[in-house]
């Protein structure tokens, strides 16, 4: 059996926990030589600029009394940002964090004053030879410029319901569907979407059944996505616009259960005058369905756990 997947969060842990690794020893090492310089300005900015060195990811180094008030200036690989002496960062989101029983803290990602990028922060307590706190160092990183693996997270495959628009789910049983001209060809528009998805090489569909238009990516141009109106659905010719393409082996969702999901999606398009289909997707790779329905809630769930629901799920729940 394959491991479980990372969540999003267990991926963003994973990378923080290598970058905490990465900077502790480096701010350890800045912290101890502040130590020694404490209350000297010059001495501090020296410091930095000697640890700064080894740290080309970093765009700042700086030192904080214990007020959060900065004692030394910003010091860059450009050079020292002297404006900044004296600043008082209290009202900063890292200085809100508690820092832990081993005197370092790395932030969570906030976006910065100057350069509105998400950024982070790392602190690192500065003591004297007693032990008693003198301050802080403080190192600032832009998250462009962090050496982290940036493994692509994954998108896990269970199903998820998003509430939509209050104003949308609080008038939805003052509403009956109003047939679209894709409605009354639906029968025509499957079984064109079909022939694109298994053979002519388009791995995800947007099916917009109120406004009778569909979305669709394709292998051949995945960075741009095209738009067919309802001409062209009800067309079958516009299957020979599409190259054949052979079904990818790595595609979750196998090629004989496209039609079924279709005609899952039109069953629920009419299942019900107030709850009906808005809109549906369909992305072979991840085998992952997407509902919006009249209320403005949606849901994503992996294909197979759609064809397991009988269509009286959705009219009882869909609403919930």
């Amino acid at each position: 059996m394959k491991p479980p997947k990372d969540t999003l969060q267990d991926s963003i842990a994973r990378q923080r926990d290598e970058l905490a690794g990465m900077l502790h020893e480096p701010l350890q090492r800045a912290a101890l030589a502040c130590s020694r310089g404490w209350g000297v300005r010059e001495r501090l900015n020296a410091a930095l600029a000697e640890i700064l060195r080894g740290m080309p990811y970093c765009r700042f180094l700086y030192a904080l009394g214990t007020d959060a008030v900065q004692v030394s200036d910003n010091v860059s690989h450009e050079g020292l940002m002297e404006k900044d002496f004296g600043r008082d960062r209290s009202d900063r989101p890292y200085m809100s964090e508690v820092v832990p029983s081993k005197d370092f803290l790395l932030s969570n990602a906030y976006i910065s004053l100057r350069a509105r990028r998400p950024s982070l922060t790392a602190i690192q307590i500065v003591r004297d030879a007693q032990g008693q706190a003198l301050g802080f160092v403080g190192a600032d990183f832009d998250l462009r410029d962090l050496p982290l693996t940036r493994e692509l997270y994954e998108e896990p495959r269970y199903w998820r319901q998003i509430k939509g628009d209050p104003s949308i789910r609080g008038t939805v049983f003052h509403q009956t569907r109003a047939e679209s001209v894709m409605d009354r060809h639906l029968d025509t528009v499957i079984s064109v979407v079909e022939e694109l998805m298994v053979d002519h090489g388009v791995f995800h569909v947007i099916l917009h059944f109120s406004s009778s238009r569909a979305v669709i990516w394709t292998f051949d141009d995945p960075y741009r996505y095209r738009l067919l109106d309802i001409e062209e659905l009800i067309d079958p010719d516009v299957c020979l616009a599409y190259p054949r393409r052979s079904y990818p082996k790595d595609a979750v969702t196998p090629a004989d259960r496209i039609g079924a999901i279709l005609q899952g999606l039109r069953q629920l398009r009419f299942m019900d005058e107030m709850l009906y289909l808005r809109s549906g997707t369909l992305n072979i790779f991840n085998g992952i369905v997407g509902l919006t329905f009249s209320c403005d809630g949606s849901h994503y769930l992996p294909y197979d756990e759609f064809l397991d629901k009988e269509h009286a799920f959705w009219v009882s729940g869909v609403g919930a």
